[in-house]
């Protein structure tokens, strides 16, 4: 069993997504580990330079975190042919001129989303990623996490029947700033610097919509901003610009060529009661589940209870203890980490990998369908989309 180095420039990895989900919980996780797994039993090592503007922050990153390299020049590290993949997790707005340097430079390139702030970039970056023969991927995070991969063992296994409807439901309450702290950056509220309920979740439901649900056809939606100041992280007020939430409707072409609808509701204005920060109940004629990011629940045809209506006497049926729990029947990994591990056995072994950059312009795709129908307060068709 031989172990290869691959050379990995990490860049954005001071933000909240990057340092946690992709460094800490994914590459220094497999490194912790002993590396990636290939298909020959053979064993990738990733080697990164972390890259950032901040010379003592990248410094004592890498120090925390038993990263041998660190830099603040992005340009000399793409320069140093060893290091053959490069991942973004900045900002959205510096996206696709950052991923299209990088295939400039002949690096392999995976990124978070959105891929783009808007579709023709998306489209132009994922052109000149498939036009170059490198490899690319874009971050497609859910569909990896436990409670969505037993929705979809369910979809798999025929549980639900036909499919009818799908209901989504996001979010939990983002402090203002001027009683207690904020727990998300200023910026997201900000649509001059790349913020919005949007822009950010829109990416990832078309995702989960089309591979679990039905390809997306359709969309009505509307936005809001509920929260028309907050406090920045100087403790300082700013007029939040971007939406805050998002209420819409999609219609989808199910996998058995049959309609779907989708309600999807996400705010960061909202307290939650429910289980989970997300979660999607999904209908069918043969049986109903609901899922969060671990858990999910379902309900068969032949153990529905008959509820009866009668606004007259206080309810005395538990429905949520009528539902039957979903096992777990393996370890579940992070699926940031699992993801990551799939792109570089994508890299190294040519293993097939569909989660690439023309995915992540769908989603910038429904981003701007969405905003359109927000902004012409009409239904908007979402065609197929030629990369």
């Amino acid at each position: 069993m031989a172990t290869q180095r691959l050379g990995l420039i990490m860049h954005g990895v001071t933000g909240r997504m990057g340092m946690n989900q992709h460094l800490i919980r994914s590459i220094v996780a497999i490194r912790k580990q002993g590396g990636v797994t290939l298909s020959n039993g053979d064993k990738v090592m990733p080697d990164p330079i972390l890259i950032g503007r901040n010379a003592e922050k990248m410094e004592a990153l890498a120090k925390a975190w038993d990263i041998a390299r660190w830099a603040t020049d992005l340009d000399e590290a793409l320069k140093n042919k060893d290091d053959t993949l490069f991942f973004d997790a900045g900002t959205t707005q510096m996206r696709s001129t950052l991923l299209a340097k990088a295939i400039r430079a002949g690096k392999h390139v995976y990124c978070e989303k959105p891929i783009a702030t808007n579709l023709n970039e998306a489209v132009e970056i994922a052109r000149l990623a498939e036009k170059s023969g490198l490899k690319h991927g874009a971050v497609q995070d859910k569909l990896f996490l436990p409670g969505l991969r037993k929705l979809d063992m369910l979809r798999r296994a025929g549980f639900f029947g036909k499919m009818l409807s799908v209901r989504l439901e996001f979010g939990y309450w983002v402090f203002e700033g001027d009683l207690q702290p904020i727990q998300r950056p200023s910026w997201n509220y900000r649509t001059e610097d790349g913020g919005g309920m949007i822009l950010d979740m829109m990416c990832h439901w078309r995702y989960v919509l089309d591979n679990l649900f039905g390809e997306v056809k359709s969309i009505s939606c509307i936005g809001a901003t509920h929260i028309p100041e907050r406090w920045d992280e100087a403790g300082k007020p700013y007029k939040a610009t971007a939406d805050d939430a998002a209420y819409a409707t999609v219609e989808l072409i199910g996998h058995n060529g049959e309609p779907v609808i989708a309600q999807m509701n996400m705010s960061w204005a909202t307290r939650v009661n429910r289980e989970d920060l997300v979660t999607f109940h999904v209908d069918g004629t043969h049986g109903s589940a609901v899922a969060g990011l671990s858990s999910c629940k379902a309900q068969s045809r032949v153990n529905t209870p008959r509820p009866v209506w009668n606004p007259d006497e206080k309810q005395t049926m538990n429905f949520t203890q009528q539902w039957q729990d979903v096992p777990d029947t393996q370890i579940y990994d992070n699926g940031f980490k699992i993801q990551w591990e799939h792109f570089i056995r994508h890299v190294v072994d040519n293993e097939p990998y569909k989660w690439t950059l023309p995915e992540g312009a769908k989603g910038v795709q429904l981003v701007e369908a969405a905003l359109e129908s927000w902004k012409e307060r009409r239904w908007v068709d979402v065609p197929t989309l030629q990369v």
